[in-house]
């Protein structure tokens, strides 16, 4: 009942009374849906409370009384206070079993939010080069927003927005030239072009090597035919490994863009910023845009070479238009570090200089660094190490846990659980923050862990498939009075507030405060109230809160980009 109760406090004085009769009618509306009574029936419900110098006086009251006519059950103590606790227990449970997937999205509290389109662009790794872990952070981020816009009923375009283009590939096409094998780039394409790029960057510092890397970009800039079927092998074989990648991560994309699509646009762009009269050049021949509020170059962005050529900010601005004309969208999220805010801060300063209103909708969400993710064998770089570690580690946990029972798929479970650890550390604190992390810490089966969300939700799924995942009708969920069922039961209520609030502003970490509650009230409510030995009609209200507890907690973690498991 919070959502009706709490919505409005304090400021009362400042409300016409046409305005307060208007919202009298939204929330007698809105209890309506909830209560599944009549509008009418409410009308003498609640009543506007008069102005209070007290603070934290809500502006409405519910007469309690009024709405909650079948007070025959035996459950049910005489007493206000007990019909209001009943009516909002009923409520709440009957909400989660009703909507499942979609309880806390379905929320008044969304109401009034208009469904949009967003882009999002994450992930982007480097094509050539192995899935850094860097990209990680980036990849479950990126995720996770998408994630949050689709369940809220918004249109999302997921974009991976591929670094395929830049002078790096012109030394790498020397140093495939040089040290190359068509073979190995077949069978493993990422680790042989890794080994090949450290090969050439040795010799990177001859003058000699830098002509010919010059040489090898410029011809793929000028479309040279054999230089760009090079190219596009390495783009190719990069993808297929990176799809394979992002499978394990449960991560889809609707759209493989690059830098290399921007080519010949940024072409367009640097013409535009000529015509508008932005494009200045330097002495040496370079091309700027001044971004200095009183124009004295104080603060100024390269957008071109020397030679002409095209840069990251010149792709980038190409892109962004061709995106907003594409699919005319109400939103552009970037999910980068924030080693790279400089350069989205001089991205959206240039596309508002070229007159385009639409950069108010743009957005950089930057995260900060991940710090001490070594393996066994030492610092880690890629994040398929990462990958097997985490399962590795989580095999040998399980395999030596009591509590462990037999699995269909050990190998897939660990995964999963593994994975869950990885994201639960990540997302525990704000993103733009450093963090350090500990395997141990993030492979704890207690305390504030993924690994301990997943035991949770297998403990609580196990429960039900104990007790034949019976279909629960007519549940007299007043019977539920014990202090350990009604910390679960008003923690549920707030599901739609800690949506709300990270859909305001991004950040995961409220989903995952709450869902560790949960978790934690729900591994005490086990243990305290028992459904074998139960009364019947006990047995099943008790039933029907721990599945409503486990549906929120499945809910909150595939929103995470969490896949909750069964068994562990």
């Amino acid at each position: 009942m919070r959502e009706f109760s709490g919505i409005l406090r304090g400021g009362g004085e400042a409300l016409s009374k046409a305005l307060l009769i208007f919202l009298v009618f939204v929330l007698r509306c809105g209890l309506s849906k909830v209560l599944d009574l009549p509008p009418e029936n409410l009308i003498k419900s609640i009543s506007a409370v008069p102005v209070s110098k007290k603070r934290r006086v809500a502006d409405f009251q519910l007469s309690i009384a009024s709405v909650t006519e079948d007070s025959s059950s035996d459950c049910l103590a005489p007493g206000l206070h007990l019909q209001a606790q009943k009516l909002a227990e009923r409520t709440v449970l009957q909400q989660v079993l009703k909507d499942g997937s979609e309880y806390g999205v379905k929320s008044e509290l969304f109401s009034t939010v208009p469904k949009q389109k967003a882009v999002i662009e994450f992930s982007s790794p480097n094509i050539a080069k192995k899935f850094h872990i860097g990209h990680l952070r980036s990849t479950i981020v990126g995720n996770f927003i998408a994630n949050l816009k689709v369940a809220l009923g918004h249109e999302v375009i997921r974009m991976n927005y591929l670094g395929d283009w830049g002078m790096q590939f012109g030394l790498l096409g020397v140093g495939f030239q040089l040290f190359g094998n068509k073979e190995k780039l077949k069978t493993s394409p990422l680790q042989h072009l890794f080994e090949v790029y450290v090969q050439i960057n040795k010799a990177a510092e001859d003058e000699n090597t830098k002509k010919l890397a010059k040489d090898f970009f410029r011809k793929l800039e000028e479309h040279d035919e054999q230089t760009l079927s090079l190219w596009k092998q390495f783009r190719d074989f990069s993808i297929d490994e990176y799809i394979r990648i992002y499978k394990r991560l449960g991560v889809h994309f609707d759209e493989y863009s690059g830098e290399s699509f921007y080519q010949e646009k940024s072409k367009e762009v640097l013409k535009m910023l000529e015509n508008k009269g932005l494009l200045q050049k330097t002495i040496k021949g370079t091309g700027i845009v001044d971004l200095s509020e009183k124009k004295d170059l104080s603060s100024f962005s390269t957008v071109m070479r020397s030679d002409g050529t095209s840069l990251y900010i010149t792709r980038d601005l190409a892109a962004a238009i061709d995106r907003m004309n594409k699919h005319n969208c109400d939103s552009m999220i970037y999910v980068t570090g924030k080693s790279q805010s400089n350069h989205f801060q001089h991205l959206f300063q240039i596309l508002k200089l070229m007159g385009y209103d639409w950069v108010e909708r743009c957005q950089h969400v930057s995260f900060g660094l991940v710090q001490g993710m070594k393996t066994r064998r030492g610092e880690v770089i890629f994040l398929e190490d990462v990958l097997n570690e985490v399962r590795s580690r989580m095999l040998q946990n399980m395999a030596s846990a009591k509590t462990t029972k037999e699995i269909e798929d050990p190998m897939e479970t660990a995964e999963k659980v593994g994975l869950a650890a990885l994201i639960i550390q990540d997302f525990q604190g704000l993103l733009s923050s450093d963090y350090q992390f500990s395997w141990d810490r993030a492979l704890q089966s207690r305390g504030d862990t993924g690994v301990f969300l997943q035991y949770t939700h297998a403990r609580l799924h196990s429960l039900e498939q104990m007790h034949g995942n019976e279909q629960l009708t007519h549940i007299n969920v007043a019977c539920l009075q014990e202090p350990d069922a009604i910390s679960v039961l008003q923690h549920l209520l707030r599901y739609d507030e800690v949506l709300y609030r990270s859909s305001q502003d991004l950040q995961p970490k409220h989903i995952v405060s709450y869902l560790l509650t949960l978790s934690h009230l729900a591994a005490v409510a086990h243990k305290t109230l028992p459904v074998k030995g139960s009364t019947p009609e006990l047995a099943q209200a008790r039933l029907c809160l721990f599945q409503a507890a486990r549906s929120v907690l499945a809910n909150g973690m595939k929103l995470l980009g969490i896949t909750p498991v069964t068994q562990m």
